[in-house]
């Protein structure tokens, strides 16, 4: 009969550090087994993601309690990498197999899932200050324009919508659609709204990418050292930079580098440059960037099989040197003012190129922010056959943290709590601890329906529909309270909040290009507009508390609650009332819906929350 034991990773009586652990950091073990079982040995098996052969680690016993024989044990590991554990319990009759369930936690059965130890490297440092700040994610073709002068003229073919609160075409408005539809936002406009975004407690500005482009998104680059002239000038990109720092806020990047437009300087299909581009010849000093699959070159490696994004070979050095070079784009924007990079489809870069950006971009400005896009767990990740290394210390700072998105947004709206707690707990297990201060938290992005609408319309709406419908009071109203509940969470996890424009201005949509409107400006919801600006002050003010591990008080029943330092989070997604022990006397500083502190109790009611703080003494 199998034994009784306990071990829980997540649970500091069990393992101390939690988490990720740098180079050659001790890690302490406890491991429970009930004192009526006679085993001969415990020991723990280490192996590096790949190998086979484990290092073996005996434990021993050192404690008890009434029930449990404790063993422990310590070790650290001088070689950064992915790790993987499991514990074996030698009895007379055999070894038993040890592995974790779903939550971290021990249990008896061969073939189980193995404990995660990431292992970064000791010199990981990620920028400083971010942690306890903000976010503001701008689609800059439709923030705000500034000015009514005519629109200089550009490459390619492009229409201007008049009325900036209209709807963004889609490609079943246009015959060979190509989002050449624009609005006119530019960089002056953002200028002219830098005090409302520090209003909001902005301390990050994202910008998706401001390079010229034949298209409103500006994902197929055409020129890596152009302003695009809707958006204005090098001479305006520079004012932004300025001005933003003369408010706290840095200014960061959208970096396009695994793939060009095919109508670029660099590929020049459509000949509306006047460099002879890699489709227009072999010679071309481009032609190397490129991979052409037939010998009339008219077929070519391209992201995800669209003909205009034409895939560039980043193991290719003219290309790297284009890029990373002392002279490159990384260094000349960062030269004119940029405090960082959010790399597109970072999974699609090869880990040479990732460090030799790392090197660049850190050699330029060591407290300069490096982000990835990758949609899953950062830490163990397989893209094209292998297992990346984003977050070991040589790569990325951090990633765009959308299992988090996933995890605040299915608790709002369907109330499980204990999933919910094993979603954010896993990741925090995962990463390394500079990675986790520079997390980027968002709800909604430019590639996701908007929160709003997801939390707020329940029925399926398929296809072109989704263009043209029209939320009702019900939806709208359902909508803002989950935003609400959501960002409470999300203001108060670690990492950092994102806000993509216009989520505080009741902006709702499902996705591209719907989840790309533009800024209502006149129009906001000024109940949603309020609560953004409450948010930010509450963070300001508690910034020591978003610097604090998280606990959880709560997981269960529909409610999830956590403290952080002084900083208490609370929500209800259960259908009845509920009720939380707090650790003791609490002001509220952020309730939405019905929540009523009562001593050190607080009552929620279904659909309700609050940021609360503790009280001294």
């Amino acid at each position: 009969m199998n034994p009784v034991i306990y071990y829980d990773a997540w649970d500091l009586s069990c393992k101390t550090p939690f988490g990720a652990v740098a180079e050659n950091e001790k890690v302490s073990l406890r491991f429970y087994i009930e004192k009526s079982f006679q085993a001969r040995s415990l020991c723990l098996k280490l192996r590096l993601d790949g190998e086979d052969s484990a290092r073996t680690i005996l434990m021993q016993k050192t404690d008890s309690t009434p029930e449990f024989t404790i063993y422990a044990g310590e070790f650290s590991v001088a070689k950064r990498g992915l790790y993987f554990y499991r514990f074996e319990i030698e009895a007379d009759w055999g070894i038993l197999f040890v592995g974790r369930d779903e939550e971290a936690r021990a249990m008896i059965r061969d073939f189980l899932p193995e404990w995660q130890l990431t292992v970064y490297d000791a010199a990981f440092a990620t920028p400083q200050g971010m942690d306890t700040g903000i976010m503001y994610q701008i689609f800059p073709d439709r923030f705000r324009r500034s000015g009514k002068t005519p629109l200089p003229a550009t490459p390619g073919s492009r229409s201007l919508h008049r009325n900036w609160y209209g709807r963004p075409l889609f490609k079943a408005d246009v015959p060979n659609y190509q989002a050449n539809d624009f609005f006119g936002g530019n960089l002056k406009g953002i200028i002219e709204k830098l005090d409302y975004l520090a209003m909001l407690g902005v301390t990050i500005l994202y910008l998706n990418p401001i390079f010229e482009s034949a298209s409103n998104h500006r994902y197929n680059t055409g020129d890596y050292m152009a302003i695009d002239p809707y958006l204005g000038t090098e001479e305006d990109f520079k004012r932004l930079c300025q001005q933003a720092a003369k408010r706290g806020i840095r200014v960061i990047l959208d970096g396009v580098f695994s793939h060009t437009g095919s109508d670029s300087r660099y590929f020049n299909r459509d000949g509306h440059y006047p460099d002879i581009g890699a489709w227009q010849s072999p010679d071309s000093p481009y032609a190397p960037w490129y991979r052409f699959e037939n010998e009339e070159r008219t077929e070519y490696d391209c992201w995800w099989g669209f003909t205009t994004l034409p895939n560039v070979n980043e193991e290719e050095p003219s290309y790297r040197e284009f890029i990373c070079g002392p002279n490159g784009v990384l260094s000349y924007w960062m030269k004119r003012g940029a405090s960082g990079w959010r790399l597109d489809v970072a999974d699609e870069l090869p880990d040479g190129f990732l460090e030799e950006i790392r090197r660049r971009v850190k050699q330029k400005s060591p407290n300069a922010y490096i982000l990835g896009e990758v949609w899953e767990d950062a830490s163990n990740k397989e893209s094209y056959g292998q297992r990346r290394s984003y977050l070991l210390g040589s790569q990325l700072d951090s990633v765009m943290n959308y299992p988090w998105r996933t995890a605040v947004l299915d608790f709002v709206e369907g109330g499980d709590a204990r999933l919910f707690r094993r979603r954010i707990l896993e990741l925090l297990d995962h990463y390394p601890r500079p990675a986790i201060r520079t997390l980027m938290n968002p709800l909604s992005t430019h590639d996701t329906p908007r929160a709003r609408t997801v939390l707020g319309v329940r029925r399926q709406v398929d296809g072109l529909e989704q263009g043209n419908y029209q939320p009702t009071d019900e939806e709208l109203a359902r909508g803002g309270r989950g935003l609400q509940l959501s960002s409470l969470i999300q203001y108060t996890l670690p990492g950092f909040p994102s806000l993509y424009y216009g989520d505080e201005a009741g902006l709702t949509g499902f996705r591209d290009p719907w989840n790309r409107r533009c800024y209502p400006w006149g129009q906001e919801d000024q109940e949603l507009l309020g609560f953004f600006k409450r948010l930010g002050q509450i963070r300001r003010k508690n910034a020591k508390a978003m610097r604090e591990e998280i606990q959880f008080l709560s997981a269960a029943e529909g409610v999830a609650a956590y403290r952080r330092g002084s900083i208490v989070t609370a929500v209800c997604a259960a259908d009845s009332v509920r009720t939380i022990d707090l650790p003791g006397r609490a002001e509220l500083l952020l309730p939405v819906g019905e929540a009523e502190l009562k001593g050190a109790a607080l009552r929620l009611s279904p659909g309700s929350g609050a940021i609360l703080r503790l009280m001294e003494g």
